[in-house]
């Protein structure tokens, strides 16, 4: 990793460490409209264990494993994943729930083969470059099973911060001190290479509104 390219990711874990210290539960209890779908699809293709990344204070990991699944949940924060204990154990589904502080620009820590879906919500929008992203991708098919379903939301470049703020270049612009790397849709395209792209579909979310894709594929058999 590139000398700035580590200045900013350490100072967006700093972000990260602030921002759910000051704000516990800032996300509220309800689940995200992504992760109402993606338990759905992973209902439908008969999974059971899933992988989530950048899990944050966890209301999206409590859901799933309130729908039944078996949840690993990985984050860069260790305040966030301390918070989603709490609601883990709160809510009685402590039991189908690991948390494990990841760097997603790391190789995953788990082995191949060893989960049957993947989900993240916006995860792979954040200040992650190209190259990194494609890597995060090629873990995440190491780690599915044949046939394992990948669930991802991303903002575009279609998105009104897009081009705003501060730039960190390969589409990565910082505004209110956090950093987005806003996709294109030819990068959707080249992380479905050797997949089965089932669905991009395009969304709104929060007050801005926030422009967003729901990325579906499938890992063949």
């Amino acid at each position: 990793m590139a000398g700035h390219e580590r200045e900013l990711a350490d100072a967006q874990r700093e972000h990260w460490q602030h921002t759910y210290t000051a704000h516990p539960g800032m996300y509220g209890e309800e689940p995200s409209a992504p992760a109402v779908h993606a338990a759905g699809v992973f209902r439908t293709a008969g999974a059971r264990d899933v992988l989530e990344l950048g899990a944050g204070q966890g209301r999206d990991t409590v859901f799933l494993a309130r729908e039944g699944f078996t949840v690993q949940a990985l984050d860069l924060s260790s305040v966030g994943l301390q918070q989603l204990q709490y609601a883990a154990r709160e809510l009685g589904v402590a039991e189908r729930v690991t948390t494990t502080v990841h760097d997603v620009r790391e190789p995953l820590p788990l082995p191949a083969d060893s989960v049957d879906a993947v989900f993240a919500h916006m995860l792979l929008c954040m200040a992650l470059s190209t190259e990194e992203i494609h890597a995060l991708v090629g873990e995440v098919r190491r780690v599915l099973r044949p046939g394992g379903t990948f669930v991802y939301t991303v903002r575009h470049t279609g998105d009104a911060h897009y081009g705003a703020g501060t730039a960190h270049g390969d589409d990565i612009f910082e505004h209110g001190g956090f950093a987005v790397h806003f996709f294109p849709r030819e990068l959707v395209d080249a992380l479905a290479d050797g997949w089965t792209l089932d669905e991009v579909h395009a969304f709104e979310e929060g007050d801005l509104p926030r422009r967003l894709w729901r990325v579906t594929q499938t890992l063949p058999r």
